[in-house]
């Protein structure tokens, strides 16, 4: 700058700015918020122990504990969602252990929903390992065996879940409340109860055990399309488990039930008595011996050597092969059958003499 005023001011240079130091200072300002945030996100994620294991390892146990204590994994939930469950239940001391634990173990995806029996204060590691083992699951087992009537179907509720059994008679008797069929109000439970495997977990009531058994029959008769079905045979869905009951009782094989479903619709379409022994059993107790000549004659709808048609209700819990073999039957004209070997295999008939012979083959072979 030149004195030309001639006061005595001297040429000074100004300073250029040091966009170099900026552009360092602006990518440390970025970097340090980038970490703000990821750390603000384990924080919401994972909590205090997830920002813990990010400075340093999560507090952690360092025994297999001791006690015992249950916990509920829920569908859906995430291992870190189970960590925090397994911390609140006092299992392990922070969620940041388990999930540690978790990411080194490839088998950890596996953990299910269910109600699991752990101890108090135990080592991440050695809690995971317990809930992969499936001893640790707590779970009532109860399986219905097609063919089970309802009242052994209670008492196996009763004895394998420990409900009692009048609570369980009382829930019975609503089956509405349990969720049967339109086509099924008005009726008995009987045959509702769905031949399955069931794992009740813990304090499980007898409405949502018998619930859950009636869940499992309606999904049996969507997938089979029950109604419809039904109607294309000519019959209500109701008369269908009925006679499925009764095919259920009747075969000893898988194989046979078609035919011998022929047999009996056979014999409803001429008017004739259906002649099973199975239906009589139904009045009497579990684990009756053999039918005598007397239990013969007595005068009960479930006697179908004298009354024609089906009997008022089904009288076992018959499952999707015999529902199946009513809905389609063989096609053919046998009207009568019997077991004609040890193995069980049923041999049929067209005429009474057929049947006669077979009866006589039967016995040669052991077996009436």
């Amino acid at each position: 700058m030149n004195d030309d005023l001639g006061i005595g001011l001297e040429a000074v240079d100004e300073p250029r700015p040091n966009y170099r130091a900026r552009r360092v200072a602006a990518v440390v300002i970025v970097l340090v918020l980038v970490a703000a945030l990821a750390i603000g996100a384990i924080g919401i994620v994972r909590g205090a122990d997830g920002l813990r294991n990010l400075f340093g390892s999560p507090a952690d146990y360092s025994g297999a504990g001791s006690g015992s204590v249950v916990v509920e994994v829920h569908d859906g939930d995430t291992l870190s969602r189970i960590g925090e469950r397994l911390q609140h239940a006092g299992v392990v001391e922070s969620v940041g252990a388990f999930t540690a634990a978790a990411d080194a173990n490839t088998k950890a995806g596996l953990i299910g929903p269910g109600f699991y029996r752990l101890h108090k204060h135990m080592k991440a590691t050695l809690a995971l390992s317990l809930m992969l083992n499936p001893s640790s699951l707590v779970a009532d087992r109860v399986t219905v065996t097609e063919g089970m009537r309802m009242d052994a179907i209670l008492l196996a509720l009763s004895s394998k879940a420990h409900i009692s059994l009048q609570s369980l008679k009382s829930a019975a008797a609503d089956p509405v409340a349990l969720g049967v069929p339109a086509w099924g109000r008005g009726h008995s439970l009987e045959g509702f109860l769905f031949p399955a495997t069931y794992d009740f977990p813990p304090n499980t009531t007898a409405v949502q055990s018998l619930t859950a058994m009636v869940h499992r029959f309606n999904q049996a008769a969507s997938s089979l399309d029950l109604v419809a079905q039904a109607t294309a045979a000519h019959m209500t869905p109701y008369d269908v488990l009925t006679l499925a009951s009764i095919v259920q009782r009747e075969g000893r094989l898988d194989a046979d039930f078609p035919t011998i479903a022929q047999v009996f619709r056979n014999r409803l379409a001429r008017g004739m008595t259906l002649g099973s022994d199975a239906t009589l059993y139904y009045i009497k107790p579990l684990g009756y011996g053999t039918l005598t000549a007397s239990d013969l004659r007595i005068d009960s709808p479930y006697n179908t050597r004298l009354h024609k048609g089906l009997p008022p209700t089904p009288i076992v819990s018959p499952g999707e092969l015999a529902i199946r073999a009513v809905l389609h039957p063989t096609v053919g004209d046998y009207l009568y059958f019997v077991t004609i070997d040890k193995a069980g295999h049923a041999a049929f008939a067209r005429t009474d003499a057929e049947f006669q012979k077979l009866v006589a083959q039967s016995r040669r072979n052991g077996v009436r």
